[in-house]
């Protein structure tokens, strides 16, 4: 990646899972920084510490899984929906403005046109310090899809190579 770069054939670096111990040591020995790194993020795992350490080395956190696929009954979470009905937004749109407000990139999935367009209408409102705290507590601070720290989950991912 790093010739591509300096050929001209792309113009940034991006990587996905650099978890904070194993991004410090890209970061140290890479010539061209990351420009962003895709981690599982959403409100129910908000990677404060991965966010602090990428920041600090210039590099812009992006949400992988920004609904969690729907665990943990998501779209009906009592803190979003509440929250939502003040604004006259969904859950989804309060977990969307939520990550936008703590400065992750989001790239929500969706096949339906509906939801798509929901999605994009998160613009017009902006979440309060009270708020964005309530949403801040809903963190777990652990995947729920499975550890990237897990040596079973890394041989697993080696299949797919």
């Amino acid at each position: 990646m790093e010739e591509a770069y300096k050929e001209g054939k792309v113009r940034a670096i991006g990587v996905s899972n650099f978890y904070p111990d194993r991004f410090i040591d890209l970061h140290h020995f890479a010539e061209i920084k990351p420009a962003v790194n895709q981690v599982e993020t959403h409100v129910f795992q908000q990677q404060k510490i991965a966010k602090e350490y990428l920041k600090k080395n210039g590099t812009q956190i992006e949400s992988w899984g920004p609904f969690a696929e729907g665990k943990n009954d998501y779209f009906n979470n009592s803190v979003l929906k509440k929250i939502g009905e003040s604004h006259g937004k969904s859950a989804a749109q309060v977990a969307l403005r939520f990550l936008i407000q703590s400065d992750v990139v989001v790239i929500p999935k969706s096949t339906h046109k509906e939801r798509m367009e929901e999605n994009f209408n998160v613009f017009d409102f902006e979440l309060t310090a009270d708020e964005m705290a309530r949403v801040e507590a809903l963190d777990g601070g652990e995947s729920l899809f499975f550890s990237h720290y897990d040596p079973k989950t890394v041989e697993w991912f080696m299949t797919f190579a």
